[in-house]
């Protein structure tokens, strides 16, 4: 599933659809919907302006100034382009004054929806893990007695940090997945906050992780994935010490790690 590095990267590469107004809606699969009547979503976005283009999370707002927004969730195989020819796999096609946006999703599992309001359950998500400051970061940790992985997967702790990135930040802040979190000492806790500012910052500036169907809005694959140190990478050398990565599971995912790097 697309994390926050890979939603953002998509969301940048949407920006040259600001300013642009909607001519025509065309809704192939209404599953994506979640619910909504096709017929409905068509007339509230169709002569509608985007003014604004905007990640929350793992969520894409389509701003249409005070007629509400669209809510976009890539889910794990969503796919925003700009332009292009539609593929059996196309379920919503946006026709613009200039260009096209296109919703491709093989899975069917990410969602288009329009909302009058600002909606609820983007409203709800935690803090932005690249703005929120250290000693905020580290009062949260200690105020939950759960396994910091399975914390940090936990979106109303922080907004769109996924299994790739925890794992990730875990490792280059040589904190074991299972550690509990309000065991974890102020330096620590600093230091995981600075091990996830830098991750995220690394993977947005490499354009994500394409390790399955994901491209930005031009079609063009990220590459961070080449600079993963443990995520997937179970039974091959630490990069640090040569130990074998290991893999577990932690709320029901797999969780990568190094045993001799990563403590308690």
């Amino acid at each position: 599933m697309p994390e926050l590095p890979e939603v953002e990267t998509v969301t940048r590469s949407l920006q040259p659809i600001v300013g642009r107004r909607i001519l025509a809606v065309e809704i192939r699969g209404a599953r994506i919907l979640r619910g909504a009547d096709p017929d409905r979503v068509a007339v509230e976005l169709v002569g509608r302006r985007i003014t604004q283009v905007k990640r929350y999370g793992k969520f894409i707002l389509l701003s249409l100034g005070r007629s509400g927004y669209v809510v976009l969730h890539l889910g794990m195989t969503g796919r925003l382009l700009l332009g292009g020819e539609a593929g059996k796999h196309t379920h919503v096609i946006l026709t613009l004054d200039k260009g096209s946006l296109l919703f491709d999703d093989s899975r069917q599992f990410g969602s288009f929806e329009f909302s009058r309001e600002f909606p609820a359950r983007v409203a709800k998500l935690g803090p932005e893990p690249l703005e929120i400051g250290s000693q905020e970061f580290a009062l949260a940790l200690k105020s939950h007695r759960v396994r910091v992985k399975s914390l940090l997967l936990n979106q109303s702790f922080v907004r769109g940090v996924g299994n790739i990135y925890a794992d990730e930040s875990l490792f280059r802040a040589g904190i074991h997945p299972l550690a509990l979190s309000h065991r974890l000492t102020a330096e620590r806790a600093r230091g995981l906050h600075r091990a996830i500012v830098d991750v995220l910052s690394d993977a947005i500036d490499a354009g994500g992780s394409s390790i399955s169907d994901y491209v930005d809005a031009e079609g063009r694959k990220g590459f961070f994935q080449v600079q993963h140190r443990v995520y997937q990478r179970t039974g091959e050398p630490c990069v640090v010490c040569g130990s074998p990565i290991r893999r577990l599971l932690v709320a029901q995912r797999s969780s990568h790690f190094c045993a001799r790097c990563q403590k308690r």
